[in-house]
């Protein structure tokens, strides 16, 4: 009896294990990485075009290290893939219609070289996204994004106006596009609202990577007076920078912290964080917004955490506490909207 009644505890056990083994009455482990491979989901793909080099210290690299570090915040929400070095109008179309062809979900080309390329070959791919770094034009699925130089002018301005000696500046910039001039002209809006007496020289070299034609530029302004220089950005910041070191005088620098090329002369700058201007715009693909904003552009500003003020480093000390709570004042104000410009227009 007692044999029948094991042979049958065992014949019990085994159908027990056989349906549980089936699935039938168990739960599956959980696993959010399983179960978003299972939905679909894939990564953005991204792809950014940059008209010069990732280490430039200047516009090209202030973006690659906004995008990077997003990159890493998004960690398996997008996929970038980078290419730099496309300057020229005639490389631009066949880069952007490669990645569109690939099935790239944005496409960024960082520069306003890139706007009438990009919104010919948007009008060939309705279904892809791109993005214009600088410019006027849009099209249903492009969208622009830029800094409102303005601000960045009017905290050197402030900064210049408050530092000179001599009562004499200067400005240099590439190509008199719109940006620019608005940040050029709030320059010299606020360093004579500080400084009534200062006298301010400018130039523009007519291209962004002409730094030769920038030092020379710069180096006369020097000659003339100028004690402290501000440039707008891009390769021709390079010869502005090139210039103070030789004649041992103030240079504020633009885009990124450009202390680090010449340590003893460049007083300050401005730094672009593109890193909130690229967070909003995917942000608003991911949710299905980016065709349904009216706006179609993204801004870099004060208030933003866009458009910042690099750090006096071993300079510092040159800075009088007067100038450096003027210059906090100014940021503050700029938060809470409280600046007051005229509208700088071509």
């Amino acid at each position: 009896m007692k044999k029948k009644l094991s042979l049958l505890c065992m014949v019990m056990l085994v159908i027990s294990l056989l349906v549980t083994g089936c699935g039938g009455s168990s739960a599956p482990a959980s696993n959010s990485g399983d179960d978003a491979k299972d939905s679909g989901a894939k990564p953005l793909k991204v792809a950014l075009i940059l008209p010069g080099k990732v280490d430039d210290v200047s516009w090209n690299q202030a973006m690659y290290e906004g995008m990077k570090a997003l990159e890493q915040d998004y960690a398996g929400k997008i996929q970038v893939t980078y290419s730099e070095n496309v300057y020229e109008v005639a490389n631009i179309e066949p880069a952007l219609r490669d990645f569109a062809t690939q099935g790239f979900d944005l496409i960024i080309g960082h520069g306003f070289q890139f706007q009438e390329p990009l919104i010919k070959v948007a009008a060939e791919f309705p279904n892809t996204k791109f993005a214009l770094g600088t410019g006027y034009k849009t099209a249903a699925n492009t969208c622009l994004y830029d800094i409102q130089l303005e601000d960045g002018g009017y905290l050197m301005g402030t900064l210049a106006g408050l530092m000179t000696k001599t009562n004499k500046l200067g400005v240099v910039g590439g190509a008199d596009a719109v940006e620019i001039y608005r940040g050029h002209e709030a320059f010299k809006f606020a360093a004579k609202k500080v400084n009534p007496e200062v006298q301010i020289q400018e130039l523009y070299t007519g291209d962004w990577r002409d730094a030769a034609k920038a030092k020379e530029g710069a180096m006369s302004m020097y000659d003339a007076g100028a004690d402290v220089i501000w440039h707008s950005g891009d390769g021709i910041g390079l010869g502005a920078v090139d210039a103070a070191k030789e004649k041992k005088k103030f240079v504020l620098g633009n885009v990124a912290d450009q202390n680090v090329l010449v340590p003893d002369y460049v007083l300050s700058g401005i730094v672009y964080n593109w890193t909130p201007v690229i967070k909003q715009m995917i942000d608003d693909i991911l949710g299905d917004n980016f065709l349904n904003r009216t706006d179609k552009k993204y801004m870099l500003t004060v208030a933003n955490g866009g458009v910042t003020v690099a750090p006096f480093h071993s300079l510092d000390s040159q800075v009088p506490a007067e100038v450096k709570a003027k210059l906090e004042a100014v940021k503050k104000e700029f938060v809470d909207n409280k600046i007051e410009m005229p509208k700088f227009e071509k």
